[in-house]
Parts: C-alpha cells; structure tokens; sequence
C-alpha cells in the first residue's frame, strides 16, 4: 500500500482524528486505533508514531488556546479561582508545574494543557514538552504491542 492508496489515507486520518479527539476534552481512546492498526500492519510503525503524535499534540494546543480563552474571565464571579489562588498557582506552576506537562498524555493530562494556557506558558515550552510526552507515549505503546505480539 501507498500513501496514494485511499485505504492508506483513510487509516491515516483517522488515527489522526483519534489521536487529536483523545487530547481535547472528548471522551476518545487513540490507543485502540493505534494498536489495531500496528497489528494491522498495513502502514509502517514511524508513520503510525508520527502522524498519532502531531494529531494528538495538536489536540493539546486547542486545550491550550481555551484555555487561554477563558483566562479572560478571571475576574468573574463563576471563575473557579480568586486572585489569591491564581497567585499562588502561578508561583507554583512557574517553579514546577510546567513539568507536569511530560504527563499530559496520562488520563488528566488534558487538565496541564488547559493550566498551561491559564497560566500562559511560552508556547515553545509548552510545544517541546508535549510533543516529548505525547511521541513518547506512542513509542511506548508501539513498543508494548510489539512485545505482545511476540
């Protein structure tokens, strides 16, 4: 198969769709359609890693721009934090939170990629640090299925 192949295509795309769903708020699993397209075998491993990896990164930077978004409602009476606690949690966050995002592909890690548009983390940091998680995730899956599949 090519990457001229309808067939190819459409697997491509919906890993991708998958991948950029499971990193926004949208209850999607990527794992699933990463792992059965790996035993598929019908497209090579690095083209599974990379095309899951930019899908599911750039579904990182949507939970960055909201929350980006709503950090313009900070001085709301329904926000979820006063001006004290938004202190204290940039303080925090700027010491050692921004680490927390090598575990943005973990079940709350779309919660580190919202904060990290609240608290205005510089977009390269923000980049580097989620694509290293979110390629090191699908590495690690690949890796995983490949050692059961003997």
């Amino acid at each position: 198969m090519s990457m001229g192949d309808p067939g190819v295509f459409a697997q491509m795309a919906g890993l991708f769709a998958a991948a950029f769903g499971a990193a926004t708020i949208l209850p999607f699993q990527s794992e699933v359609v990463f792992v059965g397209l790996q035993l598929a075998g019908t497209l090579s491993l690095t083209a599974l890693v990379v095309v899951a990896s930019i899908g599911n990164t750039l579904g990182a930077v949507v939970n960055y721009v909201m929350g980006r978004g709503i950090e313009r409602f900070r001085h709301r009476r329904w926000f979820p934090a006063n001006a004290a606690q938004m202190a204290r949690a940039e303080r925090w966050y700027a010491r050692w939170g921004v680490w927390t995002l090598l575990l943005s592909w973990a079940p709350l890690g779309d919660a580190f990629t919202v904060i990290a548009g609240v608290l205005r983390t510089p977009v390269w940091l923000f980049l580097v640090l989620v694509t290293i998680a979110k390629t090191g995730r699908y590495i690690v899956l690949a890796w995983i299925t490949a050692q059961a599949m003997g």
